[in-house]
């Protein structure tokens, strides 16, 4: 039986939906790394998540946890523990190399659908950057793990959404054809409010406003 995690920190959501939620398992982190849990038909699917005290507790209030998915390759996270506590596989994208080998939990893999309800779509598919999108039209929910992000080292000019420093030359075109109304990333509270204008206009400047976001970056890294 599932117990709590052991981790400090918070699973106070900062993102509660139907069938799901967000938590940000230790918002003084500048990373502000987040953690999503995916209702589908009264199971939960956990995406990235990092482990806190109270999780358990928390999951068992949206659903049965059916597995935990990898979106990221560096993404690995506490996947390994929560799926292991939970007797679930850890879901990897078919295509994602290097990641199923350092997971020692039972892994499964994944093509262009996830629970019969998400879309999967390679975002990144690189040598050093391997990275899929999850996206449910019916409820126009996109989960993002790092192209883009709402956390201070993404976002200028308090834009609530921005594309990642190391991508800004060459920003996730394919975003482009999603018109979600939330917008889950891997960094940062969910967009929940224009989302779909959010990632146009992330995009649209990813180029133009990356030396301010670099200056900006370096200003918090010698004075904040």
């Amino acid at each position: 039986m599932p117990t709590n995690g052991s981790e400090t920190g918070t699973v106070g959501p900062v993102d509660r939906r139907e069938g799901g939620s967000t938590w940000i398992a230790h918002p003084e982190e500048t990373m502000q790394r987040a953690s999503h849990a995916l209702g589908v038909d009264g199971e939960v699917w956990l995406v990235d998540p990092v482990d806190v005290a109270g999780l358990d507790d928390h999951l068992a209030d949206l659903g049965e946890v059916a597995g935990v998915v990898i979106l990221l390759d560096r993404h690995k996270r506490d996947c390994e523990t929560i799926a292991t506590r939970h007797d679930v596989p850890v879901f990897v994208p078919e295509w994602m190399d290097g990641v199923a080998g350092e997971i020692d939990a039972d892994v499964e893999r994944f093509g262009t659908t996830l629970a019969e309800t998400f879309q999967v779509y390679p975002i990144v598919n690189s040598r050093f950057w391997q990275e899929a999108a999850l996206y449910d039209e019916d409820s126009g929910t996109l989960v993002v793990a790092e192209s883009v992000g709402t956390v201070s080292y993404f976002t200028t000019g308090g834009r609530p959404l921005g594309v990642h420093p190391m991508r800004r030359h060459r920003p996730p075109r394919r975003l482009r054809q999603f018109d979600p109304e939330r917008i889950l990333v891997g960094h940062g509270p969910p967009v929940t409010t224009e989302a779909s204008a959010a990632v146009t206009e992330a995009l649209d400047g990813a180029r133009r406003r990356a030396p301010r976001l670099y200056a900006e970056s370096l200003r918090d890294l010698l004075f904040g």
